[in-house]
């Protein structure tokens, strides 16, 4: 409990420091393109349906991707980890693929996928899976080969040895992917909401911008950090249900 009043207290203390900051920026350039932090909130508030709607949107599109992308990440990456001849195979094209930027492909994701939401979900996938795949395959090298003779003096089954064994042990990998995968995945869908839609917290950022409506757009930033920090608040929560054995 006091843990837990602590994160609050310091997550207050830094949001309190951030409005400072920004006050201080309004007040010392004196520029209409840097609005006060009360008329961001004032507006915001007046306009919470629209920036509800639009938040919605985003954070849909990033937890469908984020649940594709570990149905397909976690078995890829226990493949690569267990199995030495696909780990030969297929590591070297990972090592290629992995830091080339993945904003690159959404030209070729929206006229192989349209220009809907698929493609935007797409690119998403694209960006998380491959830091999935590496931490999962990591994570499964890491496994002292000391508990697998265990597991197999108990003539444990490979159903028993995944379940009991390697996915306890890739847990805490697969969540420190997600957290840099989500941060990533977020400014790519920034940048990916531009185009041919109207929903979206990057599509409502960009037409304020394009409206000179600056009050409008720094509520859509404002807005845009809170949900990246909700995803992170309930990617810990899933972490601390899932791997409870980890002290924090």
């Amino acid at each position: 409990m006091r843990m837990i009043q602590r994160m609050i207290k310091s997550q207050f203390i830094g949001f309190l420091c951030f409005m400072l900051l920004w006050e201080i920026l309004h007040l010392t350039l004196h520029t209409h393109t840097i609005p006060s932090p009360i008329a961001t909130f004032v507006y915001s508030f007046m306009d919470s349906k629209s920036l509800l709607l639009h938040s919605l949107a985003s954070i849909l599109r990033v937890i469908i991707a984020v649940s594709i992308s570990l149905s397909l990440g976690i078995p890829l990456g226990i493949i690569l980890g267990t199995n030495k001849i696909c780990k030969g195979l297929f590591s070297p094209l990972l090592y290629f693929i992995y830091p080339i930027p993945k904003v690159a492909f959404l030209p070729i994701f929206m006229l192989l996928f349209g220009l809907g939401n698929v493609s935007k979900i797409v690119l998403i996938i694209w960006i998380i899976i491959f830091q999935i795949i590496l931490s999962v395959r990591d994570g499964v090298e890491q496994i002292p080969s000391i508990y697998f003779k265990v597991m197999n003096s108990y003539q444990s089954t490979t159903m028993q040895n995944y379940r009991n064994l390697i996915l306890p042990a890739i847990l805490p990998q697969v969540f420190s992917g997600l957290r840099i995968s989500i941060g990533i995945s977020l400014a790519s869908l920034f940048f990916a909401e531009n185009y041919a839609t109207r929903r979206g917290i990057g599509y409502y950022i960009l037409s304020a911008w394009t409206k000179m409506n600056y009050v409008e757009m720094f509520g859509g930033i404002l807005v845009l950090g809170l949900v990246g920090v909700l995803l992170y608040k309930i990617l810990d929560k899933i972490e601390a249900f899932c791997t409870p054995w980890i002290r924090r």
